[in-house]
């Protein structure tokens, strides 16, 4: 058999959630056509496996049943999707793959527990029974067609972040629960600079996409020593993330479901773990995010100032801060404009980060990145080896970028090139002082600002408009009349010849 191509997969598994969709809305069907597509990979690579192992053991069945108890995951008999596949026409469709879904969910507890969260058999979500039998069938059929046992773990992966990124489209502004721009986290992955060896954290994961870049930053050196870890406050994003670590060979990866904010869950021992790199593309201005709760927060998060209750970024800031490594952590964060000048609090919080020396960047972006929101965003890069004893303690400005003008316009989103994305990375890294582009301030030049970090105040964009010639601009218009007017003339005489 040919192996399959990643375009020829992504346009396979696209067709196959095309078609099947009805009524249900593109958020809701993604969580569906995804746990089919998990579903689908586990029992294809469960096939493979015990072919495998009949080729070297025969008719040895227990010695094989005993390898497959043993192997990456467990499928327990009759549970497969071809088993669900071959009952297709019953009745209880939905209701046969849900039991199939639980019995793998209780057979890799460990690895897989709850990762199975929507229900087939649903008449509130997928509609009456006919309806709702004809979209599954619709589904077997179509996903019986790929052989996902036969796809390298990247170009399954790859395509599962397709799928997500489609989706993405599909459900507008709903998508910013579970989808960011891949370009953007493309960019945010490179100018996080992760290395061999390093823990690599998103306290907002989403479906892990970001987690992923980060990780095949380092893969590039040929290096797979590195290990990922998010956390995620939807439970059916959380799902998401979880097998899409799967899917990518990453097993090992630990992601956890909860609010980050006021329940962290990636603690060691008595404090919250450490990291190397922390990025995220956390919820813009989130509102009630639980200043009262924290006021007295037993990890110390919020020492710099208590973020006000309507506005969250600086609460999420200031979590992944705290969470990356003193003297060597590195943090990557997406964040509205508005975190660059508003006053109160948050100036306070922004005064004391630069204070503390550890701003290293700040990246203005195109707007119309997100289908969620057309507005502008920025993104922050804190460096903790610029505090004392670091070895870029000496470092003490901050490199200023104006990207906003660095995209390639979409009909409904904007999005980065890779010439783009080289050209904000590579000025970063070298600190390049470029006309109307970036400029490198001092802290004096920033504290005479009052720390406001708005990027116009630093990059000086302005362009002078070319003057209009006068005399030149009467004459064309005179030209441009004289051609009206004989234009008129000849429709009059044509509609009279035609006797109108």
């Amino acid at each position: 058999m040919a192996k399959i191509t990643q375009d020829d997969l992504n346009k396979l598994l696209w067709s196959a959630a095309d078609s099947a969709r009805g009524t249900v809305d593109a958020g809701v069907f993604k969580d569906y056509v995804l746990a089919l597509l998990f579903y689908k990979y586990m029992s294809d690579m469960h096939k493979i496996e015990r072919a495998k192992l009949v080729e070297r053991y025969g008719d040895d069945k227990e010695r094989i049943e005993m390898r497959l108890k043993n192997a990456r995951f467990v499928m327990p008999d009759g549970a497969s999707f071809y088993d669900v596949y071959a009952q297709q026409s019953a009745d209880n469709i939905g209701e046969i793959l849900n039991v199939a879904l639980q019995q793998i969910e209780d057979a890799n507890d460990e690895k897989l527990h709850d990762i199975f969260t929507v229900d087939f058999n649903s008449q509130a979500i997928l509609g009456p029974t006919d309806q709702r039998n004809k979209m599954i069938r619709n589904l077997l059929k179509d996903f019986n067609g790929a052989d996902l046992g036969e796809v390298d773990d990247d170009i399954l992966g790859n395509a599962y972040m397709y799928m997500i990124e489609r989706f993405g489209t599909e459900a507008g502004k709903k998508a910013g629960e579970f989808f960011s721009p891949r370009t953007l986290c493309k960019l945010v992955a490179k100018l996080a600079e992760p290395k061999p060896g390093d823990r690599i954290c998103d306290p907002a994961c989403g479906s892990g996409g970001l987690l992923l870049l980060a990780g095949a930053e380092i893969e590039k050196s040929g290096s797979k020593d590195y290990a990922l870890y998010g956390q995620e406050k939807t439970g059916a994003t959380y799902n998401l993330a979880r097998m899409n670590m799967f899917l990518h060979g990453l097993d090992s990866a630990r992601i956890e479901w909860g609010d980050t904010l006021n329940n962290p869950l990636l603690r060691d021992g008595n404090g919250l773990m450490k990291f190397d790199v922390v990025v995220a593309n956390p919820p813009f201005s989130l509102d009630k995010w639980g200043d009262k709760s924290l006021e007295n927060d037993k990890y110390n998060r919020f020492w710099r100032g208590m973020p006000p209750a309507s506005k969250g970024d600086y609460a999420f800031i200031s979590h992944m801060v705290e969470t990356a490594k003193a003297k060597e952590g590195r943090v990557a964060v997406i964040v509205p404009h508005g975190v660059l000048f508003r006053g109160s609090s948050e100036g306070r919080i922004r005064q004391a980060f630069l204070e503390e020396n550890i701003l290293d960047a700040v990246i203005g972006l195109p707007s119309g990145l997100f289908q969620t929101t057309g507005i502008p965003v920025a993104i922050l890069i804190f460096d903790r080896s610029r505090e004392a004893g670091g070895k870029n303690e000496n470092r003490k400005d901050v490199l200023f970028i104006d990207a906003s003008r660095e995209f390639t316009a979409g009909k409904n989103q904007n999005t980065l090139s890779d010439e783009n994305i080289e050209k904000i990375v590579d000025t970063y890294k070298k600190r390049s002082e470029i006309e109307k582009y970036s400029h490198v301030a001092t802290f004096d030049e920033i504290a005479e600002n009052d720390f406001n970090l708005n990027i116009p105040r630093y990059v000086d964009t302005f362009t002078e408009e070319t003057p209009v010639d006068i005399p030149a601009t009467r004459k064309r218009i005179a030209e441009l009349t004289a051609e009206l007017s004989k234009t008129t003339d000849e429709m009059e005489k044509y509609l009279k010849e035609l006797g109108l």
